[in-house]
């Protein structure tokens, strides 16, 4: 069973910037077999897809985050990362790293993942 952990969360000032990261572990597969992504929830609201990278490489970004937010992986590290930039107040909640079946592309639909982390806080005040 794939296993995920989460790091790299925090407190920091509008327009700040963190990187959160994320290592998977416990796949029969290489990593780079799987696409991968990242949600957020915040109190009250139900998941908001983030970011995805496919198996191919290619990245989707939410409208909400495009052009602030990269996502990237390394896969020799079995680590999936997000940069995030211009960090603003409605930024804030819990960010989850996700990963798909291997071999299958995924969209910004909960279902699609077959593991969850247990999340890591961001919180962005003005």
């Amino acid at each position: 069973r794939v296993q995920l952990v989460e790091s790299g969360g925090g407190s920091v000032q509008a327009g700040g910037s963190l990187r959160l990261s994320c290592v998977a572990s416990g796949s029969d597969y290489s990593y780079s077999q799987y696409s991968m992504g990242w949600f957020r929830q915040a109190p009250g609201k139900e998941h908001e897809g983030v970011g995805l990278i496919q198996f191919t490489g290619i990245t989707t970004y939410s409208d909400a985050v495009k052009g602030r937010f990269t996502i990237s992986r390394d896969n020799a590290k079995s680590t999936l990362y997000l940069e995030m930039n211009n960090l603003k107040p409605e930024d804030t909640a819990m960010y989850f790293c996700v990963i798909g079946a291997a071999g299958v592309q995924v969209e910004f639909r909960p279902r699609d993942f077959i593991e969850w982390g247990q999340g890591t806080q961001v919180t962005v005040s003005s």
